[in-house]
C-alpha cells in the first residue's frame, strides 16, 4: 500500500512541477507595413 502511495505522491508532484513551471514568452519580430505607398507612373498625365 505504502507503493502506491509513494506512486501517488511523485505523479502529484511531477504534475505541480509542471503547472506551475515558468512558459518562456515567445518573441515575434513584425515588419511594420508603409503608412503610403508610392506613387507609380502611370503614363502622361493620367
Amino acid at each position: 500500500m505504502s507503493g502506491t502511495i509513494r506512486l501517488l505522491a511523485v505523479f502529484g508532484l511531477v504534475a505541480f512541477v509542471a503547472a506551475c513551471a515558468q512558459e518562456q514568452e515567445e518573441f515575434v519580430v513584425v515588419d511594420p507595413e508603409p503608412i503610403s505607398t508610392e506613387p507609380t507612373y502611370t503614363g502622361k498625365y493620367k
